[in-house]
């Protein structure tokens, strides 16, 4: 029998024992062709396991490759996602192209879940009007980015525990979870 926040025996076997892409560092443009490597040399039938060790990187590279998951799984291929010891920041994005079902993070893990930043300068100079089009140019990107945040957290928690509302409200100030707590509230199936 399964014990608390672990999937029964034939899952987690599955788990453990289907083929493995194994991916570690930062999420970026590297990480992002070795991930597409690993998937064209792994087999094309039969579960697939995604290990992952993150401290985050680029929002829009796990966007990518969540987006990868979500098509392969429509081929009806069951992928499972597997993160290891921190899955922070791009690593959830990348985590949410999973179905709760198929996420499970090994015993001591923990997930850091936040709102994108950014770290900008803004200098004008020139007539107002060109000033004004570079202030509204900035405020467009921000709120664009906004939005796509909003769409992450919503996929985030999607048939969780969590509501979108405490997910928006805690992510400005470094939401970090257990594995533990993650199963708690259903954001992941179980802890391997």
């Amino acid at each position: 029998m399964a014990q608390k926040n672990q999937p029964d025996q034939d899952t987690r076997n599955e788990v453990l024992t289907s083929p493995q892409l194994r991916l570690v560092g930062a999420v970026d443009e590297a990480m992002y062709a070795e991930f597409r490597n690993q998937l064209a040399a792994a087999p094309t039938d039969g579960p697939l396991t995604i290990a992952i060790t993150t401290l985050g990187g680029n929002p829009e590279i796990a966007r990518a490759m969540a987006a990868d998951i979500r098509l392969i799984s429509e081929t009806g291929r069951t992928l499972y996602f597997l993160g290891k010891a921190a899955v922070y920041s791009a690593g959830a994005t990348f985590m949410a192209g999973f179905p709760i079902k198929h996420r499970f993070m090994t015993e001591g893990a923990s997930l850091l879940l936040h709102e994108r930043q950014i770290t900008r300068t803004i200098n004008l100079s020139g007539p107002l009007r060109s000033c004004t089009a570079q202030l509204k140019a900035a405020l467009n990107e921000i709120e664009h980015s906004i939005t796509i945040e909003e769409e992450g957290f919503r996929e985030i928690v999607d048939g969780s525990d969590v509501a979108f509302e405490e997910l928006r409200d805690k992510a400005p100030d470094n939401w970090y979870i257990t594995c533990d707590e993650a199963a708690e509230r259903k954001l992941i199936a179980g802890v391997i």
